[in-house]
């Protein structure tokens, strides 16, 4: 099966600036993979790295060695050396990131937010909104509220708004990061759904949850972090 991302000997840890550059290492010697079609979790305690290698994955932080392999059509890029330009491009076109937190927009209503990064691959807008709509029913939020902006909605309702949003679009790599805490059974379950979805269109997803039966139902394999733990 084609290998869609692939960590290859890294490496992360902090600079404590403000503690007279006390340098705090986080993981090293990450390796693992993820194929096409598979739901890979993140396993082991709060502290042991997962988040910080999700965001290395996205962007978010740099990591100090190694490389972060993403297959993206014939080309292979390194996301640890990639200019700024080219990671943006890569959030917009190939790697997704669906988290439980929705960043507000002012003034721009839920159906809207959650049909934004459709467009932005080159959907049409109103298909884009009409599978917006859709993936907002199918999550339970209120019809009432789709058109309106998601700033004043309950923590709940805004979640389900954050992972129509990231669900919504055709990446081939979706990063996973507690998409489904403090939801109840039923979202949870069509969460579970989507997943599915995806692993049938061929996507490759990391996560990291810590709802046991969420992860027991999506995970193809778990790979415990603590084996990357740093040494201080």
């Amino acid at each position: 099966m084609p290998v869609r991302l692939y960590l290859n000997n890294v490496g992360k840890s902090f600079t404590m600036h403000l503690q007279g550059g006390t340098t705090i290492p986080v993981v090293s010697k990450v390796d693992f993979s993820v194929d096409v079609g598979e739901c890979v979790v993140l396993g082991g305690p709060s502290g042991a790295g997962k988040s910080s290698i999700l965001k290395m994955i996205y962007g978010n932080y740099r990591c100090d060695q190694g490389q972060i392999l993403i297959t993206c059509g014939d080309e292979i890029i390194n996301m640890a050396d990639a200019e700024p330009r080219r990671v943006l491009t890569l959030r917009k076109d190939t790697i997704g990131y669906v988290s439980q937190f929705l960043r507000v927009i002012p003034r721009v209503s839920a159906v809207e937010v959650v049909a934004e990064p459709l467009i932005a691959q080159g959907a049409e807008e109103p298909g884009a909104l009409a599978r917006a709509r859709d993936l907002l029913a199918r999550l339970n939020v209120p019809e009432r509220l789709w058109d309106l902006p998601p700033a004043t909605f309950s923590g709940g309702e805004q979640q389900r708004v954050n992972i129509a949003r990231g669900f919504i679009a055709d990446y081939p790599i979706l990063l996973l990061d507690e998409p489904t805490a403090s939801l109840d059974a039923a979202n949870r379950s069509v969460v579970v759904e989507l997943v599915d979805e995806k692993k049938a269109q061929g996507v490759a997803m990391l996560g990291i949850l810590h709802d046991q039966d969420v992860r027991e139902r999506i995970a193809d394999r778990i790979i415990d972090v603590t084996g990357f733990r740093a040494a201080a």
